[in-house]
């Protein structure tokens, strides 16, 4: 029978000044109201699913320090401060920070909120928060300071806590007491979180993993130059060669893992899904049975142990990683089921989200048979996904774990429970150095930005080895956990181009105080290259919009060189977030327009892998999704209804183009118009599941052009 193991990663990275011993960040916070403390209550109603839970020791520590009150949360405090005594430097600041949420599915759905957002703007690069400032009333900043708190409640806090159902229900004209009725909610919440993952995980129905302490990337700790086994090509910076600190990572993870849990963790998902061969001994000596990655690991190592051609089915073997007299168990993520999890369930109803989940399970129990106790494996993270469902992702997750857990066809096991049973049919002798994004470290570790941030860490490092002997004890383990909380993956994650995010520069400073405070703990001034930004001073956007009109023949072809010069372009291939989905298909669009018709062009990824026949919709706000029967490798696009064929004009050979009239969408000139771009999964009853969408969230916008563009970018 097949098995079927569901992990759910929950991480945040540290964002406490140790010297000032206040967060900088709310997450940690606002991830406790609504995903973790979610996620706990839905594994509590279904006791017929078994779950591990890899909840990092980084975030277990934020969470006790906030909820120990050994640490000051900076928007708690921004929002405790009554909204008469706001210094105008902290309006600004609200205005800023307190809109950062979902505004599909946390701001507008909210009236209050959705007209405060509205009043300040939703562009903050063409507004002036002075101004806007000025015009906000005391009683709009109270409302505003309520709102973000509440909005980011979950459905299991509003369950529990009534007065939050009441407080949304009421909307507006918020009290100073009603205010504090949140923040006390959210501070009980952080209270309770941790003992209630450990009271379930003693029941034996959830397992609590664990991570290396300040979720490094454990290979490039171990040694920076293994990266070039996996990015032959790169420029990698000086070599940092710290074997020993992955260890102590491990040993505090651990440690804190009794205290808090009551046991110890018998798996690790190493950070990112970084592993190499050197870690096993290490994952062995401490006790750990089991380590999980992606399947692109498995299949890179494979490839390098036979000749023979590695099949998919391969993936649901079981699998122990062999290394210097060491031996370690694998899970390796099924990468279509958990991408397909978090990122495209929450645009799909909670039905057609589960039968295109159940319906590849039910391939793989198909695929599997007769071989020896097969298991796939879904691991995704477990907390940023929830923000783009409407309900939080509530009625997913209620009928995905009832299907889940009540199936003859397979059944659910905790990794450990699995790790123990029998002889794994495959052993790897030649593991694969990579993590679970592409295989390799590209996302950390080759850019010029990352390369200064790992320079920068390699020299503290080097200066600490020689400085550490002369300190006290007391001042070494605070030394050493500045030191391992810069050796954290996430401030390489938003350096370079990779990913991007409106605190880029707060990340950037947040390392570099990580470093500064390894000298000032031991009396010593740091070095001035420590003040500087690493940051580049300005980040590409990743859409430019269209600079002119476009006349474009829709015939699946870059006609001739200036056909698309003058369009909009979205990449769509430049990840913007705190998560990264592989196996996408599109990898950039074009938009533009003429006087009478919207434009789009799309060029897909080189490699499309098994991705023969998938539907393509273009969304316009407001309207039916134009739908299309769609093949990127063998190039046909076929209109899916009538409606589709009688009002657009569409082309594939080695682009995709589309033409709409402006007519057909009922738009005139000057008016505002938005549209997104998704990819669906046609289903053999005809649904479709939408396995990708660009934006992410949101929508791409323009106005319809008149006479004054065209005059405007007219061009010889």
């Amino acid at each position: 029978m097949l098995h079927v193991a569901l992990l759910w990663h929950m991480h945040q990275p540290y964002y406490v000044n140790p010297l000032t011993r206040t967060a900088l960040m709310p997450w940690v916070r606002m991830h406790a109201v609504k995903g973790y403390l979610d996620m706990i209550e839905m594994a509590k109603r279904h006791p017929e699913v078994r779950l591990v839970f890899n909840m990092t020791p980084v975030l277990v520590k934020q969470i006790l320090e906030l909820a120990n009150h050994e640490v000051k949360d900076q928007w708690e405090e921004w929002t405790k401060t009554p909204a008469k005594e706001l210094s105008f430097e902290q309006k600004r600041l609200l205005l800023e920070n307190f809109f950062k949420a979902n505004w599909d599915n946390l701001v507008r759905p909210h009236p209050r909120y959705h007209e405060l957002l509205a009043k300040r703007g939703y562009d903050l690069g063409h507004i002036s928060l002075d101004a806007i400032a000025s015009s906000f009333s005391k009683q709009d900043f109270l409302d505003l300071q309520v709102w973000y708190n509440l909005a980011w409640c979950g459905y299991a806090a509003c369950a529990e806590f009534p007065v939050l159902r009441e407080l949304k229900k009421k909307g507006r004209n918020f009290s100073e007491d009603d205010k504090l009725q949140v923040l006390a909610a959210h501070r009980q919440i952080l209270t309770s979180l941790l003992p209630r993952y450990s009271e379930l995980a003693k029941t034996g129905r959830i397992e609590i993993s664990t991570t290396p302490f300040y979720h490094p990337i454990s290979p490039l700790i171990y040694d920076s130059d293994f990266a070039h086994r996996c990015m032959p090509w790169a420029t990698l910076p000086p070599r940092f060669n710290w074997p020993a600190d992955i260890e102590s990572h491990l040993r505090l993870a651990i440690e804190q893992h009794e205290k808090v849990f009551g046991g110890r963790p018998e798996g690790v998902w190493p950070s990112e899904g970084s592993v190499c061969p050197e870690l096993v001994p290490i994952w062995q000596k401490l006790g750990l049975r089991w380590f999980a990655t992606d399947e692109e690991v498995l299949f890179k190592s494979l490839g390098r142990e036979s000749d023979q051609p590695v099949s998919r089915a391969q993936l649901y073997d079981s699998h122990e990683a062999v290394w210097d007299g060491a031996c370690v168990r694998g899970f390796f993520r099924d990468r279509v089921l958990s991408d397909f999890v978090g990122f495209s369930a929450s645009r799909n109803s909670p039905q057609d989200a589960t039968g295109f989940i159940l319906q590849r399970i039910h391939e793989v129990v198909g695929a599997t048979q007769g071989r020896s106790d097969p298991l796939v494996a879904v691991i995704l993270d477990g907390e940023n996904a929830w923000e783009y469902f409407p309900d939080g992702g509530e009625g997913f997750l209620e009928r995905w774990y009832r299907e889940l857990g009540n199936s003859s066809s397979w059944r659910m096991i905790r990794m450990t429970d699995y790790a123990r049973k029998g002889v794994p049919s495959r052993k790897l002798h030649q593991l694969h150095t990579g993590s679970w994004i592409q295989a390799n470290f590209d996302i950390w570790i080759g850019d010029p930005e990352e390369n200064r941030g790992w320079e920068l860490l390699g020299k503290t490092r080097a200066w600490w080895e020689k400085k550490k002997e002369s300190v006290t004890p007391e001042v070494a383990q605070k030394v050493w956990h500045e030191i391992y909380a810069a050796e954290g993956s996430d401030w390489f994650w938003w350096y370079g181009p990779d990913f991007q995010t409106d605190n880029d520069l707060m990340f950037d400073e947040l390392f570099r105080t990580h470093l500064q405070n390894v000298y000032l703990l031991c009396g010593a001034q740091p070095p001035e290259e420590l003040s500087q930004c690493i940051c580049r001073p300005t980040a590409q956007d990743n859409m430019q919009p269209p600079i002119g009109l476009l006349d474009p023949k829709i015939d699946g072809l870059v006609t001739y060189f200036f056909e698309w010069h003058e369009a909009g372009c979205y990449e769509a291939g430049q990840s913007r977030g705190a998560m990264f989905q592989g196996d996408r298909v599109v990898l950039r669009l074009f938009f533009g327009f003429s006087m009478t018709h919207f434009y789009l062009r799309l060029d897909r990824y080189p490699e499309m892998g098994s991705r023969t026949a998938l539907a393509l919709r273009l969304h316009f706000d407001g309207h039916e999704p134009f739908e299309y029967e769609w093949s990127p490798t063998t190039s046909w696009i076929n209109p899916l209804n009538d409606r589709t064929r009688d009002l657009t004009q569409a082309a594939c050979k080695r682009i995709v183009e589309i033409g709409v009239p402006f007519d057909a969408l009922k738009l005139k000139a000057g008016d505002a118009a938005r549209f997104a771009v998704a990819v669906a999964q046609k289903e053999a009853d005809g649904r479709l599941v939408e396995i990708e969408r660009h934006p992410g969230n949101g929508w791409l916008e323009f106005k319809v052009p008149d006479q004054m563009f065209a005059a405007g970018n007219w061009s010889a």
